[in-house]
């Protein structure tokens, strides 16, 4: 009885260790994906009132843990049944990304009236507030889902060769991660100011460090919004450039990452032509 529990223990020891190792392993190939979910979602959860930021960035922390409780079992399904639908998927997800970005770039050199109309917030009602929030939230998690498939599809192809509860507990805890440690870092960064008033408040008024917090922020979510947008592309064409042999061929002589975001850019820029053709469509 005793051996067998010993030995239980064992196993139970050794699975461990395999999971911490292959942990380790998923999560350094997921690195890079992971500092781009950070800058998306960072430009994804600023832009609100301040009473309204942690909020809204529960809401979307919310939408993003549901996210990965669905998409985790498709992933585990899909490698273990159907693993030739995986890089299609991906490749739709890139499109939807590589729009995102693509739209960003475009609405800020032709702002239309509703970009305008955002940049005003005491001008509008509470209802017309809810209703940006809503509408902005929902952009975030759609944007977090996408990126998240492609965090799972990373870890996962890290930890292929191994048991199948060795990949369930890698990839789960690397998702796990991508959620808790992004969004705890971007509610970090979009509460810099409070932490700067209360710096100057205890300094009497006075806080040179407050008064660099309270300033760094609006530079910190402009470059934000600046490397976010970046990201979205880099992603979008890194999915094409290493799953489609033709599209590397044609810029792997591009050096770094330009190639990639290239690409991004030319499938962004075709998928906002293709809606604005289809707007013009249905308003028509």
């Amino acid at each position: 009885m005793a051996a067998g529990i010993f030995a239980l223990l064992d196993d139970i020891a050794t699975l461990m260790d395999d999971v911490s190792t292959m942990t380790q392993v998923a999560t350094k190939k997921t690195a890079g994906i992971l500092g781009d979910d950070l800058a998306v979602n960072a430009e994804k959860a600023s832009g609100f009132a301040s009473s309204r930021e942690l909020p809204v960035l529960w809401a979307i922390t919310k939408g993003s843990l549901i996210n990965k409780a669905i998409i985790l079992p498709f992933a585990f399904l899909l490698s273990a049944f159907a693993p030739w639908l995986i890089i299609p998927i991906l490749m739709v997800g890139g499109v939807y990304l590589a729009y995102e970005g693509a739209e960003k770039i475009y609405e800020y050199f032709v702002p239309h009236g509703e970009h305008e109309k955002l940049e005003s917030l005491e001008k509008l009602t509470n209802e017309e507030i809810l209703a940006q929030e809503k509408k902005k939230i929902k952009s975030a998690i759609m944007t977090d889902f996408i990126l998240s498939i492609e965090i799972v599809i990373i870890a996962l192809s890290a930890v292929a060769t191994e048991p199948l509860t060795v990949q369930i507990a890698a990839v789960t805890f690397v998702a796990f991660v991508a959620t808790v440690g992004v969004y705890g870092l971007v509610a970090l960064l979009v509460r810099m100011d409070d932490f700067g008033y209360k710096l100057i408040a205890l300094g009497g008024g006075e806080s040179k460090v407050g008064e660099f917090f309270v300033l760094a922020l609006p530079k910190v979510i402009k470059a934000l919004t600046v490397i976010g947008t970046l990201a979205m592309l880099l992603v979008a064409g890194g999915i094409f450039v290493h799953n489609a042999h033709s599209i590397h061929e044609m810029v792997h002589f591009i050096p770094f990452i330009f190639g990639e975001l290239l690409v991004g850019l030319i499938v962004g820029a075709v998928a906002l032509a293709v809606m604005k053709v289809v707007h013009i469509l249905k308003g028509s």
